[in-house]
């Protein structure tokens, strides 16, 4: 950046503070970020004020000092040279500074479930909301203004746009909540069609608008590249035919699907720095392989998570794919459907369109997730013979299209080509994902 806007100041003259408090919340025309201390100290003077002034890097906004009884008075007619004499600030909403953002999204979504709202922040009538927050609101048709932030200074951050219901605030005050590890189930509020001249109108439920709405941050934060290869399923179609025919019940039969999943977690095994997310000044490596798979299509798609799946059978597997699918079955005389259920995050997502007859795709990233598959429809090709003893030179056999999209920050490109080439590995010989 070059130059940026104060959207809010946390603090105010006087005001003593500790490493990590934030001072405060720096706009550009990109993202809203915070401003941090890195050390112990007092906030001597304020220089710049809150409000749209542009203000170039390099150019100093406050004076802190270490001790507060000798040194504030020293600068209290201080300017920097060149600049105009700025009016002091107005004091804050509240004499209590908020604690510093979590630096996860599982200490956010503790945080703000164990946080009572306070009315939303605003700086000059405009309300102090993160970028993200601001396009969640709009997508989803809320008046933003009506939000409560739990953000540092009340700054309304993502978490509270989602978790926000309209109307409720205004009937009673929100109590706090406990946090259960899980997202929210949320409701699906889509209406009736609504007909027009030539066209008609679908409303789109809150869930759908989430999903879009995270999958367009996703896109644009994340810089993708894919990789795609051509894998031979004759080996895994004849053990999942042994293995189906030693079941016996074939409402227990087990589908290539399941196969996949697990040589998927092989692969993270084998390949571990794929299995990570970024977490801006750091990569964080995952310890168990938690898959999300895509269940269902439009406002019943969601995407319920298998746990430590490299630790589970091909049985294992099936049945919490099984339980996944029993959600989307019709309950009730006219087969209407539920809503589906919040969907946890997990280290990885798999989708399947091979199911639709799609050869490949190119699949967006579900953030922080660095990675994800996308498996095509099964083919039969002909394809060179690998067999020295026939006298054939090609062969039909049963190939699948995979395509693996990657977060270049995390998985660079050796790295994404030894995985897809761990994953080929596995299901070329699936006797392999046994050991």
């Amino acid at each position: 950046m070059e130059s940026g806007t104060i959207a809010a100041w946390n603090l105010k003259e006087g005001d003593s503070f500790i490493a990590g408090d934030v001072f405060c919340s720096v706009e550009t025309d990109k993202a809203t970020v915070d401003f941090e201390a890195q050390d112990d100290g007092v906030i001597a003077k304020i220089l710049v004020d809150a409000g749209p002034d542009e203000i170039k890097c390099g150019h100093p906004i406050l004076v802190t000092v270490e001790d507060e009884d000798t040194d504030i008075s020293a600068f209290a007619d201080f300017k920097p040279e060149g600049a105009a004499p700025v009016p002091a600030p107005a004091a804050a909403e509240s004499e209590a500074h908020a604690p510093t953002a979590p630096s996860t999204p599982a200490a956010a979504a503790a945080a703000t479930t164990a946080t009572t709202s306070k009315p939303a922040a605003t700086t000059g009538g405009r309300v102090v909301a993160s970028p993200l927050a601001h396009m969640l609101a709009k997508e989803m048709g809320y008046d933003i203004k009506s939000i409560s932030g739990t953000g540092p200074g009340g700054r309304i951050i993502a978490a509270d746009v989602k978790e926000y219901v309209p109307g409720e605030a205004e009937a009673s005050a929100p109590a706090a909540s406990v946090d259960t590890g899980t997202a929210p189930e949320r409701p699906m509020l889509a209406g009736p069609p609504v007909a027009g001249d030539g066209y008609t109108d679908y409303p789109i439920s809150q869930t759908a608008q989430e999903i879009g709405a995270r999958l367009a941050q996703s896109k644009r934060n994340v810089p993708h590249y894919y990789l795609t290869v051509d894998i031979i399923m004759d080996n895994l179609l004849k053990t999942r035919a042994s293995l189906n025919e030693a079941l016996g019940d074939k409402s227990e039969d087990l589908g290539v699907y399941e196969f996949l999943l697990k040589a998927s977690a092989g692969s993270m095994k084998a390949v571990p720095s794929a299995n990570a997310s970024w977490m801006d000044s750091v990569v964080r490596v995952y310890d168990s392989v938690d898959i999300n798979v895509v269940v269902g299509s439009g406002d019943t798609l969601y995407t319920p998570v298998i746990r430590d799946c490299g630790k589970k059978g091909i049985k294992g597997i099936s049945e919490e794919l099984a339980n996944a699918m029993a959600h989307l079955e019709s309950d009730g005389e006219e087969g209407e459907r539920s809503a589906p259920p919040a969907s946890a995050m997990g280290t990885f997502t798999v989708i399947n369109v091979g199911m639709y007859g799609v050869k490949s795709c190119a699949p967006i990233i579900t953030e922080p997730q660095a990675c994800s598959l996308a498996l095509g429809a099964l083919e039969n090709r002909i394809v060179p013979n690998d067999d020295p003893d026939s006298e054939e030179i090609y062969k039909e056999s049963v190939v699948m299209t995979a395509t693996l999209s990657c977060d270049h920050r995390v998985v660079d490109g050796a790295v994404g080509a030894q995985w897809l080439s761990a994953f080929k590995s596995y299901v070329e010989n699936p006797s392999t994902l046994l050991l």
